[in-house]
């Protein structure tokens, strides 16, 4: 409570906070917001019925996008193309030697590859947001048969809905950016919680009042613990301790200090958790535009074997894949994000050392090594 206190003490960090509240009041107006052409009578009765089931792929779908996704709003596509963007373009430093260059030339490679991202942003942007609206048109978005849209709508007004909601995932990245550059924390994160956040009081009194008092204090423990327990993990590091050897520079002796280099345990962050969700729901979006909107289990096996299980995040066989695919994706992310050898590389260069392990291919395979 007394950092708090201090917080708002603070004149800077005080605009700060309000900046940033500021923006995610924006964000959460936005996704509120109707599109044109959408038929908001239909929709709100049938998500009723689809998000009852808080273990179906559609409540884990209006989970992530705070309801917006699912209500066609103009922040549908919300902040999931920077998202894919970002990630695209990281990798893309690997593969591409352009990128991989532009990585190591500091903030002007920044900049750039931040422009890049921008542009990947807004392409991606249309082509989710002309899939979903195409799935709209087809009766698909919500089940088969199931018309969200106007009856009356004609391909203009479709072009029209596309351009809205490419338009207000273009904005929901520059609110990130914003809070990012003049707020408090990463903005990105920041609206992600936002957009998680708003259901937490519905589904808490949908506990409250379903289950009683026991169950809804056990549940907040929970999530308290569970809270407590990923600040604990975000902040944690290993650290590893560095030499410096001492060096002469004219008369002058340099060096001779000791440090250490920190290791996050959790470098990927909550990346990985991101590939896994969509990997996991491809599947299920593809049967649903082959199967013209239907996701009843029939006899055929792909729908009875696979289907059945991923469009039931409380299944066995959903978590199971869904932990193998996050720990898979952690390990690939790192290798990416982080180099051993160019952290080993730096040290060399400067006469850094880590006590026991030799300078060079040595350090890297160590750093790989508890990295991995």
């Amino acid at each position: 409570m007394s950092a708090i206190i201090q917080a708002f003490k603070d004149a800077d960090l005080r605009k700060k906070i309000f900046f940033t509240i500021a923006m995610i009041i924006l964000y959460r107006i936005g996704a509120q917001i109707p599109s044109p052409g959408v038929d908001y009578a239909s929709i709100s009765g049938r998500l009723r019925d689809l998000t009852q089931d808080q273990s179906s792929v559609y409540s884990l779908i209006n989970l992530f996008s705070g309801g917006a996704l699912l209500q066609l709003s103009v922040f549908a596509i919300g902040i999931m193309p920077y998202i894919t963007a970002s990630i695209i373009v990281q990798l893309l430093t690997v593969v591409i030697p352009h990128f991989e260059q532009l990585k190591k030339e500091g903030q002007s490679g920044q900049s750039k590859m931040m422009q890049y991202t921008r542009y990947l942003t807004v392409g991606l942007a249309l082509l989710q947001s002309s899939g979903i609206v195409a799935l709209a048109d087809r009766e698909q978005l919500l089940g088969a048969g199931i018309s969200v849209l106007d009856a009356d709508r004609t391909f203009f007004d479709l072009i029209i809905l596309v351009l809205t909601m490419t338009a207000g995932a273009v904005l929901v990245m520059w609110l990130g950016e914003l809070i990012t550059e003049k707020g408090v924390g990463n903005g990105m994160s920041l609206l992600i919680f936002a957009g998680i956040a708003t259901r937490l009081p519905t589904d808490g009194m949908n506990i409250l009042g379903n289950s009683g008092g026991v169950v809804f204090a056990v549940v907040l423990a929970s999530v308290l613990i569970l809270v407590i327990g990923v600040v604990f993990v975000e902040q944690g590091q290993r650290r590893i301790p560095v030499q410096y050897a001492k060096r002469m520079v004219g008369r002058r002796q340099y060096g001779g200090s000791s440090t250490y280099l920190p290791l996050k345990v959790n470098q990927a962050g909550v990346i990985p958790v991101i590939f896994a969700s969509s990997l996991i729901y491809m599947p299920v979006l593809i049967t649903q535009i082959v199967n013209s909107g239907s996701l009843e289990v029939s006899d055929n096996w792909w729908q009875r074997n696979v289907i059945a299980h991923l469009q039931t995040p409380s299944s066995w066989q959903y978590i199971v894949m869904y932990f193998a695919l996050t720990i898979f994706f952690s390990y690939f992310y790192v290798s990416v994000q982080y180099d051993p050898n160019d952290q080993a590389e730096n040290m060399k260069k400067y006469g850094g050392f880590i006590p026991g392990i030799r300078p060079g291919r040595p350090t890297a395979q160590y750093l790989g090594f508890v990295m991995n």
